[in-house]
């Protein structure tokens, strides 16, 4: 019995930010958008420290460094938002003033 495999590693190619999304281009033609409401930390950022991002891993993820945020792909594709308590949030921010 042979099995099919269907499914490959899809890689980020490309991130930008509007101020309200965050769309990924991904290396099998997709393009997904996600609402920065899921990142808090993208959504509080500043223009300029939503764009200094860096790929991590061929584009298995997307890191900012001014914003000690990181999302993978594999979490986009499923639908997965930042985990981030209230908690963590407030002191990050609390940190940033």
């Amino acid at each position: 019995m042979s099995t099919l495999v269907t499914e490959r590693d899809v890689f980020a190619e490309s991130v930008s930010c509007s101020e309200d999304s965050l769309t990924v281009r991904l290396d099998d033609g997709r393009v997904l958008s996600v609402p920065l409401t899921w990142y808090p930390r993208l959504l509080h950022g500043t223009e300029a420290e939503r764009g200094k991002y860096e790929l991590i891993g061929d584009g298995e993820g997307i890191h900012w460094p001014d914003l000690d945020e990181d999302v993978s792909v594999e979490g986009l594709l499923a639908g997965r938002r930042s985990a981030e308590s209230a908690t963590s949030l407030a002191h990050w921010r609390q940190c940033r003033q």
